[in-house]
């Protein structure tokens, strides 16, 4: 399992402070993957309670495995999806994502079924890509894997489909968010604690066929090559780092 936790620590140390949450707060966290950001919710939170919700069984079953390892008992793990899912109504005092909300298939129905969740008043903390253009990671990997061939179109929308400030502030107002306000942060990642160990890791996670889809065998083989070419020369002796760059989005809920 790719460590999506280990990569993003330094954009969870971000949101996890732009979101303050206190002792009493009943948190919704979306896209919540194996619930790093929910535990810390609910340790800040440790008089409220913290809901994790996820479309991923296999990373659900492993938060709540977590969760019970570190004795975190305030928070639950629901395998749904938060656009569709019947929440109780104005049930939660704030809502936080950690890039868990770009592959929603309608954001508006999306936001719209979030905002209901939340009492009136309530903040909605999340960070979301920038465009991949604007991604050193993106251009750093494509030049290995790739350099020679189109953009393919998931480099359009998928992790990158909330990239738009306008598009994100337009959502978010007509799903019935005030105060909206973006950020730009801008972080490095990791992916590894060294070359070779991130080069696997990015092999399964699908990069090469993510950044570059369509190669013939000879040509996946060359990308693979690139690829740790490239790994090697952001291997910093203390992990393999890429800078970034995110949006930290935050609104709250009209009164």
């Amino acid at each position: 399992m790719f460590d999506y936790d280990a990569e993003l620590i330094r954009y969870n140390v971000r949101l996890q402070a732009a979101a303050d949450i206190g002792p009493d707060d009943r948190v919704l966290d979306i896209g919540c993957g194996a619930g790093q950001t929910s535990r810390q919710a609910a340790r800040s939170a440790h008089a409220g309670s913290v809901v994790g919700v996820d479309v991923s069984q296999e990373m659900v079953d492993h938060a709540r495995r977590l969760a019970a390892d570190e004795g975190v008992g305030n928070v639950v793990f629901q395998h749904t999806d938060a656009q569709t899912h019947p929440f109780e109504p104005q049930r939660f005092t704030v809502a936080i994502s950690r890039f868990g909300t770009m592959f929603f298939a309608d954001p508006m129905a999306a936001f719209t079924n979030i905002g209901s969740a939340l009492r009136p008043g309530a903040r909605l903390v999340q960070v979301v890509w920038q465009s991949a253009d604007r991604q050193p990671w993106v251009t750093a990997i494509r030049e290995g894997v790739a350099a020679d061939r189109p953009l393919p179109p998931q480099l359009l929308g998928g992790p990158f489909a909330l990239a738009d400030p306008a598009v994100i502030d337009g959502v978010l107002t007509e799903a019935g968010f005030t105060d909206v306000e973006i950020a730009d942060v801008r972080e490095p990642i990791q992916y590894g604690p060294d070359a070779v160990t991130a080069h696997e890791a990015l092999i399964d996670l699908g990069m090469i066929e993510f950044l570059a889809p369509d190669l013939d065998e000879a040509a996946t083989v060359r990308a693979r090559d690139g690829l740790l070419t490239v790994l090697e020369a952001h291997d910093t002796g203390q992990g393999v780092w890429f800078d970034s760059a995110c949006w930290l989005v935050t609104a709250r809920r009209a009164v």
